[in-house]
């Protein structure tokens, strides 16, 4: 186990601080603008989730400002209201869940708890917990939401998208739950990546890479991305990491690998997709800074 320096777990501590902070509902007014050819400048403040929908291939984004719908050819477009998506994860064709807060005006929830759209992002309903619960990190896997709920800094894990089972408290940022065992789940910590074997019903201490995301989509290839970019893959459950190469654009906002080789990562100044597991990226949704964070 690495061990750091009281000082440099306190920077590692605030640098976590200010990416939750950016994921809250009260990010700053200043804006980013994404200019999308043939759509117009969609303004974008803050990315908090990536997928693509198996239905028609197409990369969406959740933002503090609604989902965005991204082509191959790069050409983009707001699919849903203005609302903030937080939590957003691709479940199927055209399902998507999600958590977050509403659009100004619209008079739901403060904090929407679980959400489902199943026409690809273009309306969505509460499912459980609306009014409760914001989930800032989802997952779905054996058949089983687990949410890090960060009202209450807690896990939630619910298999029918209703009831929910209360498990451990831990102060994280994002989790990931293994592809073979759904007992196995994974938190990001300020001190390093927390590991659940009882299905998060208890987390060791964290240790090794200190990692703001994390995504599993095989059981081999577990991707985490640290705080200045930094793209790392674990073949055993997150013993041990290699790193595989830098996103660009700065900070990372949202990790979502689809495979063992795609990997799509938002940064601070825009989206980007590896088809090599992060040895080179490629641009989908260009983020022009029009203010400052």
């Amino acid at each position: 186990m690495k061990i750091r320096s009281r000082a440099a777990t306190a920077i590692t501590a605030a640098v976590l601080a200010a990416v939750l902070a950016a994921c809250s509902s009260n990010t700053d007014t200043a804006s980013d603008t994404a200019a999308a050819e043939g759509s117009g400048d969609l303004t974008v403040s803050h990315v908090h989730g990536l997928g693509i929908d198996p239905a028609d291939g197409r990369l969406y984004v959740a933002t503090h400002e609604g989902v965005i719908a991204v082509a191959d050819d790069g050409t983009a477009q707001r699919v849903s209201d203005t609302a903030d998506y937080m939590g957003f994860t691709v479940i199927g064709a055209k399902t998507f869940l999600g958590s977050g807060h509403p659009a100004e005006g619209s008079g739901d929830h403060g904090n929407r708890g679980l959400i489902q759209s199943t026409d690809s992002g273009r309306t969505w309903k509460t499912l459980s917990l609306g009014g409760t619960t914001d989930f800032h990190s989802l997952e779905y896997a054996h058949n089983t939401v687990y949410g890090y709920d960060s009202t209450r800094g807690r896990l939630r894990v619910s298999a029918d998208r209703t009831s929910w089972d209360d498990r451990a408290e831990l102060a994280a940022l994002d989790i990931a739950v293994s592809p073979k065992d759904g007992n196995v789940v994974l938190a990001t910590t300020e001190d390093g990546v927390s590991t659940s074997t009882d299905g998060g019903r208890s987390f060791g201490a964290g240790s090794g890479e200190v990692l703001a995301f994390l995504s599993w989509p095989a059981a081999d290839a577990l991707y985490g991305v640290d705080l200045a970019g930094g793209l790392h893959r674990s073949t055993d459950n997150g013993g041990t990491w290699k790193k595989t190469g830098t996103v660009p654009g700065g900070q990372p906002q949202a990790l979502t690998a689809i495979d063992a080789k795609r990997v799509l990562v938002a940064t601070q100044e825009g989206v980007y997709e590896s088809r090599d597991g992060g040895k080179t990226f490629s641009e989908r949704l260009p983020v022009s800074v029009a203010g400052g964070h």
